[in-house]
């Protein structure tokens, strides 16, 4: 099966949805399905454990390239529509699946292969979006505050960052558009002939260079030329409001600019206090930008995809999957969107 253009997820609302996690559990999806939402993505580093045929109940499924066949595919969808929820994205692959594409190494080859094997599959199992990113050291976070209440919320801090190489020597930003270009190149043909999306996210922190690799996807320019350099119809953004809001950039006039295009497909909905170099995760109600503002625009701008809370402050008693702060972050946003039609119904 295989998602186009006009495929039933293109006729959806815009709607609340849950992500950020990594193993659809029966109890998760249930207390998923509980809060009221009916749509999910899923962080595909590995699926439950639980499963009755697994050989070993600590092998993780989908943990190399090659077990992200399009029956391994298909089951997952179906599990998820078994508790009564959409399965709208899966977002990002292990880092060691493209760590030589994003760095130009000895793999690339090989790893582009995978890439492509994966989106065509995902494309053949009826899975419409996939999100990723150009990290290859993934997301930095260097401080823990206390927020309201005594919740903790991770935060980051430039000068404390450690300044030592990630990657044995220090690119140049020419070398990493050079890859990114290659990339582009090389996947979003099959991503278009399956009618996969390809959903780019952030740097986070959006800063000049860590490690000595530079951050591309940090500032509205770079994403500009991001969306342009291979123009296409099923490339835009999985939007995150908290690393926007993290740059300091206009917030406003990129939602505009991206919505006006197209290219919001779907959004990460959090928030940050302060911006590069330093700032710390927060509540909805408590960070730079007015929430029920942000909202409201990316109605008026004609998104029509699903939004999901993305990092949540750590509240008492909560999981190591912070299943409390995101019930608090879902009922926020619902809250947000229930305002919002009631207004147009006026």
């Amino acid at each position: 099966m295989s998602q186009t253009d006009d495929s039933p997820f293109d006729e959806l609302p815009l709607r609340i949805g849950l992500g950020q996690f990594r193993e659809p559990t029966d109890d998760r999806l249930r207390f998923i399905k509980q809060l009221g939402v009916d749509d999910v993505l899923l962080n595909m580093y590995r699926y439950s454990p639980d499963y009755p045929h697994l050989p070993n109940e600590d092998r993780p499924l989908l943990a190399t390239p090659e077990e992200w066949t399009v029956d391994a595919l298909v089951e997952l969808r179906e599990r998820i529509e078994r508790a009564g929820l959409r399965l709208n994205a899966i977002e990002n692959v292990p880092i060691a699946f493209y760590d030589h594409v994003m760095l130009g190494g000895d793999r690339r080859d090989e790893q582009l292969d995978d890439l492509r094997r994966i989106v065509r599959n995902l494309g053949e199992a009826g899975i419409p979006m996939f999100g990723y990113h150009w990290m290859p050291s993934g997301v930095w976070r260097n401080t823990e505050v206390a927020v309201r209440g005594d919740a903790r919320a991770s935060g980051f801090d430039l000068d404390a960052a450690d300044d030592s190489l990630t990657h044995e020597r220090e690119y140049t930003e020419a070398e990493l558009w050079e890859n990114y270009e290659r990339f582009l190149r090389a996947v979003l043909p099959v991503a278009e002939e399956v009618g996969v999306k390809l959903c780019l996210h952030p740097n986070d922190p959006p800063v000049d260079s860590l490690g000595g690799v530079p951050q591309l996807f940090r500032n509205f320019e770079n994403f500009q030329r991001a969306m342009d350099l291979v123009p296409s119809d099923n490339h835009g953004l999985e939007f995150c409001l908290g690393c926007w809001s993290e740059m300091g950039e206009d917030l406003e006039a990129a939602i505009r600019y991206f919505g006006s295009r197209g290219k919001l497909y779907y959004v990460h909905f959090r928030d940050v206090e302060g911006t590069v170099p330093r700032f710390n995760e927060t509540f909805l109600d408590q960070g730079n930008y007015d929430s029920a503002r942000i909202f409201g625009l990316l109605d008026e701008v004609g998104f029509r995809g699903m939004i999901i809370p993305d990092h949540v402050p750590h509240v008492e008693g909560d999981s190591t999957w912070d299943h409390r702060g995101r019930a608090h972050a879902v009922g926020y946003l619902q809250g947000l969107l229930a305002m919002h039609r009631a207004c147009a119904e006026t």
